[in-house]
């Protein structure tokens, strides 16, 4: 990676979810602005993917509010400071910068130079979970689609797989389209149940009933291939189908143009691992004053983090990412920094975009 190809950013935070996410928001009382890498297409991290609809109840000041909703609050929080989003992405490597600050690249080839960076990683990335059939990577991209399906899918055969929200969502979206509706649409689960919000299970019903959504149970067991149709300028296979056993002991083939996998996600450590920092019980050992990782301009926050006395809690996190950023603006600063207070400061206040910026000095 060179210099010249990367972005410059005074600060990096790997890491999306609520933490992150509050990361940027303590930089940006500190002037700070950041740059946030995550794996997810979405912010929100572990509160988004693992408990949106369910309740939290120990956040300070909020009686209750539900993962989504916590991650709403945090999203407009942050908005004054305009953080860079690289989403759908992952940290590949990490390494100190020949002229100080640290190099940076993605899986998805961004390169940035930072000052900083805060690793707000969670238990690791979140990577959605795929069928374990052999030859169905070499359709990853082109047929097969976590989360989000092709813009374009008129006319086209298309099976989601999932018994979540999100995967009910997909398949009502694809079958009401208009005139782009799918072809078909099999909604596949292992059983005839879903967890989705009530309007949403209420829409489904009636789609099944007006046959423009079938639903089959049963367990993907394999994949067909076809040969590419001539006058496609392609020469590679296509995925033609999905092999399916069903609860009665019968396998049947779906017919696939496009597979579109809802079956959620699991926190992997990645490279993290690999960047050479001290690491007990697969978490990064910290010091308390900052919560640096051990190396000037590192920092960890959150469930990535371990020290004595550490709670797996949102709201310790919370606390981790202010000092954090605290120690992160003497660094580059070089100097001590000032307490202030957003109730009574106007500096703060400008960042905040609650006050008009002061005019520059003649």
């Amino acid at each position: 990676m060179q210099n010249a190809r990367a972005i410059e950013a005074d600060a990096v935070v790997i890491g999306a979810g609520p933490v992150g996410l509050f990361q940027v928001f303590q930089l940006g009382l500190q002037g700070i602005a950041a740059h946030v890498i995550d794996a997810l297409p979405h912010v929100g991290g572990q509160c988004a993917e693992l408990y949106a609809d369910k309740p939290i109840y120990d956040i300070p000041g909020v009686p209750m509010c539900t993962g989504r909703g916590l991650v709403e609050l945090l999203a407009r929080q942050i908005a004054p400071f305009s953080p860079q989003l690289h989403l759908s992405q992952r940290v590949e490597t990490l390494q100190p910068g020949p002229e100080g600050g640290f190099l940076l690249s993605t899986d998805a080839g961004t390169a940035l130079h930072a000052r900083t960076v805060f690793i707000a990683a969670g238990v690791g990335a979140f990577v959605p979970r795929t069928l374990k059939i052999e030859g169905i990577e070499r359709f990853h991209g082109t047929q097969v689609f976590h989360h989000d399906a092709p813009a374009d899918t008129a006319g086209r055969h298309v099976v989601v797989h999932g018994g979540e929200d999100t995967a009910v969502a997909r398949a009502i979206a694809c079958a009401e389209h208009g005139p782009q509706s799918a072809a078909s649409v099999v909604l596949l689960y292992r059983r005839d149940a879903f967890q989705a919000p009530p309007q949403a299970l209420a829409r489904l019903q009636a789609l099944r009933a007006e046959g423009r959504i079938r639903v089959v149970v049963g367990q993907a067991t394999g994949i067909e291939g076809a040969e590419a149709a001539e006058g496609t300028g392609s020469a590679l296979p296509r995925l033609s189908a999905l092999r399916v056993l069903t609860p009665d002991g019968t396998e049947q083939r779906l017919p696939t143009d496009v597979l579109l996998l809802c079956l959620g996600v699991s926190p992997r450590l990645g490279p993290i691992a690999d960047w050479g920092l001290v690491l007990e019980r697969k978490q990064l050992v910290v010091d308390t004053a900052t919560f640096s990782a051990g190396v000037p301009g590192l920092y960890a926050v959150g469930d990535i983090n371990t020290y004595p006395g550490k709670r797996k809690l949102i709201l310790c996190g919370f606390h981790e990412a202010t000092l954090a950023a605290f120690a992160a603006a003497e660094h580059l600063a070089g100097a001590p920094v000032a307490l202030q207070y957003t109730t009574t400061s106007s500096r703060l206040h400008e960042r905040l975009g609650v006050a008009p910026a002061r005019p520059a000095a003649a």
